[in-house]
């Protein structure tokens, strides 16, 4: 196992931030398919900040007698029968995914991961749906805690829109991406990072302060 010098196992109670941003075809857990789906993994850097270590992504086959919603497609501009998506089935997409993720759990020396996303209870409900569908047998996610961006973004910067956080932290952002799973995904974790250093930045002031005192 590959080991790394800032393991994050006593950072978040022994859990290791995933970023996931899921795009799909409506909004119901049970009848709408999963179509794309992204995870952005978060590690220590050398200067112990929190930083963008991976991305995966993957396209995905609508699983059989799925209901597809037009306005959903519509907002997402996904053609899930598109011949040069390159998609896989869900059992495939998410083995793909997990395969990293379960890595990166064991190197931080954490015990399973915890889903990083703007509103996440869509994400988590969807791919909590997609995992039952595909019966894999353990998800290396915590079945329902999950960190929320919205909230950190309303508390930090005064907004909870994803665009308008990631403009407000001074991060570039660009309209003819957003809503592909990848871009919101990385733009997501660019965020999640941004917000726990510079929280970390001022606890250790903090700390010196009253050192000082």
């Amino acid at each position: 196992m590959q080991e790394i010098e800032n393991p994050l196992a006593n950072r978040f109670r022994g859990y290791l931030p995933v970023v996931i941003d899921i795009e799909t075809a409506g909004f119901n857990t049970k009848k709408n398919p999963l179509l794309e789906i992204a995870a952005v993994i978060v590690e220590r850097n050398q200067q112990n900040d929190l930083s963008i270590t991976e991305s995966h992504a993957s396209h995905i086959i609508p699983f059989k007698n799925c209901e597809l919603d037009e306005a959903a497609l519509k907002f997402n501009g996904i053609d899930p029968y598109h011949p040069f998506r390159l998609a896989l089935d869900e059992k495939e997409a998410l083995t793909k995914l997990f395969t990293p993720i379960r890595a990166a759990v064991k190197r931080n020396n954490c015990t399973r991961a915890i889903l990083v996303g703007h509103n996440p209870a869509f994400d988590i409900g969807f791919l909590n749906a997609s995992i039952a569908r595909s019966k894999i047998k353990r998800s290396p996610f915590h079945p329902f805690s999950s960190f929320d961006t919205a909230t950190l973004g309303g508390l930090i910067y005064g907004q909870t829109v994803l665009a308008k956080v990631a403009k407000a932290a001074g991060l570039a952002w660009d309209n003819e991406k957003a809503h592909s799973a990848l871009y919101d995904a990385e733009q997501t974790a660019e965020l999640f990072c941004m917000m726990v250093n510079r929280w970390e930045k001022l606890e250790s002031l903090e700390q010196e302060a009253v050192t000082e005192i």
